[in-house]
């Protein structure tokens, strides 16, 4: 496994993100590996960084990864004068960022237009390896049921330009409205997945096949399925409780489709509504079960996840560190919740601060 983090630079000063990606990865140091992705890279805007963990097979090596990845870009971003900041969305702006160089992220700003003019939002995204991509299509499809609840955990974006937008996840209301987003459609084989990419593609609708936003596919470039669920984690913690769950979740699929388990079917109506329900409330309110259609307290749905999980938690060793993460959060709250508080406290200036505390893993641990 391996987890992708993407973050937001701020100045102290005026707590508005602002362009320094440039300056904060020459200052890293360490260009991203061709062969895992693994290193920091450019996203979209120039007030937008990346960092990526090499192939990882053990929850502590993940958090040990993120840990030294983190530290090293708030220090080059210190060094610039600036803040790494670890949240779904930005909380105050300076304006619309330069796109980031690149032919790439030029097409995407020419193609989307308006929606991506000032599109800071950051994601946690989690990869698991799996045997070949006619698998891999087959564990999405048997994973589909619990996105909606890996993102009622993971949302941390309340606040976006200054303002509270009334969702736990504002930034998973930024991705709805893109081509191939939210929950992924089920298919029937490798073949079918990729033909509809690249329909899309051909449609003028996404630029290349790499583009697609849907909250988990399988991978274009890996040997894995790539969890794009979860809002940037606010901690190295939540970022850890993303990998251990979404791992536990693709060995449990694995061995369903080994013994010839059936496969859930989704209403995928209520499956839509689900996803919707997850960035409005969190843990916090109502979620949405997808196969039963029903309407089930959020934490309830957490508590069918973890049940689903606990045989393969036990195979991996993790039961326990998973228990204490999740206990973590029902004590402290969401990073949703977490910003809430703070923006009570002093406003987006407060809010700033506690994500930078959080973002740094040192910082985080000493507080």
């Amino acid at each position: 496994m391996g987890v992708e983090e993407e973050f937001l630079l701020a100045d102290p000063t005026t707590a508005r993100t602002v362009p320094g990606a440039q300056a904060v990865l020459r200052r890293a140091h360490h260009e991203a590996s061709a062969a895992d992705g693994s290193g920091y890279k450019a996203e979209f805007l120039s007030s937008q960084v990346e960092s990526a963990t090499g192939v990882c097979t053990s929850l502590e090596e993940v958090r040990r990864e993120l840990a030294e990845d983190r530290a090293r870009l708030v220090d080059a971003a210190r060094e610039e004068g600036l803040l790494l900041l670890s949240s779904g969305a930005a909380v105050l702006s300076d304006g619309r960022p330069p796109v980031a160089e690149g032919e790439r992220f030029r097409r995407i700003s020419e193609l989307f237009a308006d929606i991506v003019d000032d599109y800071q939002v950051c994601g946690c995204h989690v990869h698991v390896g799996v045997p070949d991509r006619e698998t891999a299509v087959a564990v999405v499809n048997r994973v589909r049921r619990w996105l909606p609840t890996l993102l009622a955990l993971s949302v941390n974006s309340p606040f976006c330009e200054g303002r509270d937008r009334g969702y736990a996840s504002w930034r998973m209301m930024e991705q709805l409205r893109f081509p191939a987003a939210g929950m992924p459609p089920r298919f029937p084989d490798a073949a079918s997945h990729d033909a509809e990419v690249e329909r899309l593609v051909s449609y003028g609708a996404l630029i290349d096949d790499r583009m697609s936003f849907w909250l988990m596919r399988p991978s274009p470039w890996l040997p894995t399925v790539e969890f794009r669920v979860a809002d940037a984690a606010a901690t190295v913690d939540d970022a850890v409780l993303q990998a251990a769950l979404g791992r536990a979740l693709v060995r449990r699929a694995l061995a369903e489709l080994e013994a010839g388990a059936p496969e859930p079917e989704l209403d995928e109506r209520a499956a839509r509504a689900a996803v919707w329900a997850a960035a409005r409330y969190g843990l916090r309110g109502e979620g949405i079960d997808p196969v039963t259609r029903a309407r089930v307290p959020a934490g309830e749905l957490l508590e069918a996840l973890l049940r689903h999980v606990a045989p393969a938690l036990e195979e991996t060793g993790d039961t326990e560190a998973v228990r204490r993460l999740l206990d973590a959060v029902r004590e402290n709250g969401t990073g949703a919740d977490r910003q809430r508080r703070a923006w009570a406290r002093g406003g987006p200036r407060a809010v700033v601060e506690l994500l930078a505390a959080q973002t740094d893993a040192r910082e985080h641990k000493r507080a």
